[in-house]
């Protein structure tokens, strides 16, 4: 059962375009920095994001929006809870965001 963590942000009008950049650096890596506790692999599935360019006007101020995939709840909740890179991720840049909005999905369950 896959898994879906959207996560939007707000990002501070007052970062430069390099700390923006940064930001999303940062966000994109924990694919390859967040290990499984048993396998000692990274185990998120697949992670993309970026700046918003939607033309339609509802974005309600979030300025990126990031995609990352979950083999199992499992997992996500390791990286929610627990993951120290992913500790890491919010600890540095938490102050670089106004507002965050999270939704999270199972593939297939309506």
């Amino acid at each position: 059962m896959a898994i879906v963590h959207v996560v939007l942000f707000k990002l501070k009008a007052s970062l430069s375009d390099d700390e923006k950049k940064a930001f999303c650096d940062d966000m994109l890596g924990l694919k390859d920095t967040c290990i499984h506790p048993t396998s000692q692999q990274p185990y998120i599935v697949t992670s993309s994001g970026g700046i918003d360019n939607s033309p339609e006007g509802a974005q309600g101020g979030f300025t990126h929006g990031f995609v990352v995939e979950f083999a199992s709840a499992q997992d996500r909740d390791y990286y929610v809870n627990d993951d120290p890179s992913h500790q890491a991720f919010v600890k540095k840049n938490g102050e670089r965001f106004d507002d965050v909005r999270v939704i999270d999905y199972e593939k297939g369950v309506y």
